[in-house]
């Protein structure tokens, strides 16, 4: 066993391949697909003649996934190789100090976004009780808040899986 593993059993070789990547790549993609069809759905059905109660989506119902989804985007834009790479090769010095200040900026949007949405599912929901035709708007929007962040954490290791076709290019 090699002194520098930190876990007694290594990882499996078929992690390793493109196929893995892709895959995870375009299971993100589904989550955060699912996510916005989620949201959607409710905002359609919230205004629909099939909703009989006065609660409705509106923007502030929005703005959960619009910080989550941020978040998302913010997340994933940082290389892992930046985290760790104190170098003067990528615009200047502090590099990882940098990356890790917009890692954490990207997660602060996310973690933002999902608390919003359990905010706004408790004051406009569960304070004003309602009933539970009316109330799946609100756990679609908290299904939807959580898909994205499930899908920034799979792209997230999509992206940063090692497999046998990179090449690393430094000099």
């Amino acid at each position: 066993m090699s002194e520098e593993r930190l876990f007694r059993f290594s990882r499996p070789e078929w992690l390793n391949s493109a196929w893995v990547r892709n895959a995870g790549v375009y299971a993100a993609g589904a989550f955060f697909s699912l996510a916005f069809y989620t949201l959607l759905d409710s905002a359609v059905w919230s205004h629909s003649p099939l909703n009989a109660s006065d609660v409705h989506i509106h923007f502030v119902d929005w703005l959960p996934f619009i910080f989550s989804t941020l978040g998302m985007l913010i997340i994933n834009s940082v290389e892992k190789a930046r985290l760790s790479a104190e170098s003067f090769s990528y615009s200047g010095s502090g590099v990882a100090w940098k990356a890790r200040v917009v890692l954490f900026l990207g997660f602060a949007c996310l973690a933002g976004g999902m608390a919003g949405g359990v905010t706004v599912f408790v004051l406009k929901y569960v304070v004003k009780d309602v009933g539970f035709p009316a109330l799946r708007m609100g756990v679609e929007n908290l299904v939807a808040n959580g898909l994205v962040g499930l899908s920034a954490a799979v792209l997230w290791i999509s992206q940063n899986m090692e497999d046998e076709y990179s090449y690393n290019l430094a000099l």
